[in-house]
């Protein structure tokens, strides 16, 4: 696919698939810059700064306004000036491209709100 993977659309996993294998998702985290696999190539993680606790939280809802929309959702814990979010596939216990998707929309948000 040559559209970049922040303008895709998560497709609806129902499980029955098997989570991406390392290497591809190795592939993928090129298409991610600053993300990093965790839990042995199972689970995407980043953290972001922002001035301010007023910055970080409006992240994180804006990170579950378009989790929602996609029907695909992470875990974020975030604080004064941080936040950290992790993507995973629950259904298939490991990664999917959708998380790869989300994961660059979650930068293009970040990248936003840093430029505003």
């Amino acid at each position: 696919m040559n559209e970049k993977l922040d303008a895709q659309t998560c497709t609806p996993c129902r499980g029955g698939v098997p989570p991406l294998e390392r290497a591809e998702a190795e592939a993928l985290l090129q298409e991610t810059p600053g993300w990093a696999l965790a839990d042995d190539g199972g689970r995407l993680e980043r953290s972001f700064t922002f001035r301010n606790f007023a910055q970080a939280l409006a992240f994180a809802n804006g990170v579950g306004q378009i989790a929602e929309a996609q029907g695909h959702h992470p875990e974020i814990s975030f604080g004064w000036g941080h936040a950290a979010v992790s993507w995973r596939t629950k259904k298939i216990k490991g990664l999917h491209r959708n998380d790869f998707i989300m994961a660059a929309k979650t930068t293009a948000l970040a990248e936003a709100m840093q430029d505003a």
